[in-house]
């Protein structure tokens, strides 16, 4: 297995939600009701498939390598572009629920937050997912030794398969679908 392939791949399916979740704000600003089951699915994935399972592998395994064996330059692409776009990812997705279950009590205007801190989150996993693709990962897999990269690999097959035991990319390509049927 190749992991930064399938991190590629693994994208194509996040911008997919990216858009689904911006059309979903969309009808919101023309006046349809929230569809809050909708909503906490966009959440369940961009949480579970997204941070979890995606940055999952990153962070434990080629981030951790590229910040140990590319010295400064690795260290500070990962420490201070991608982690800290993950935490301000997390930030957005947090807000996010808490602007929901806000409209969800009756403060009308924080239909302003739900769409605001999606769509903000929408703009930067999209500029994240073409840096990854076109400069860290490239930089990455130039970089590191053949050895580090089969153990991350390897390690990356591992957690593959016990997510796949667990059903987890079946699930999560499973939602996407059924919210791009309802989003187009």
């Amino acid at each position: 297995m190749n992991s930064i392939e399938l991190m590629v791949e693994e994208h194509k399916y996040i911008k997919r939600m990216l858009k689904v979740v911006r059309k979903a704000c969309f009808l919101v600003m023309k006046g349809q009701e929230i569809d809050y089951e909708d909503f906490s699915k966009m959440i369940d994935f961009i949480r579970n498939f997204a941070d979890k399972h995606h940055h999952g592998k990153e962070e434990k395994f080629l981030f951790k390598e590229m910040q140990s064996h590319l010295g400064a330059i690795g260290n500070n692409l990962v420490t201070h572009g991608m982690l800290v776009e993950h935490d301000l990812g997390r930030l957005y997705i947090s807000d996010l629920e808490d602007a929901l279950n806000r409209v969800k009590n009756g403060e009308e205007e924080s239909k302003l937050d739900v769409i605001s801190n999606a769509v903000s989150y929408t703009h930067l996993l999209n500029r994240h997912i073409d840096k990854e693709d076109s400069v860290v990962y490239v930089y990455g897999s130039k970089n590191l030794s053949a050895d580090i990269i089969e153990d991350i690999n390897q390690k990356s097959e591992v957690f593959e398969q016990e997510a796949k035991d667990q059903g987890i990319q079946d699930r999560y390509k499973q939602i996407l679908e059924e919210l791009e049927g309802k989003y187009k």
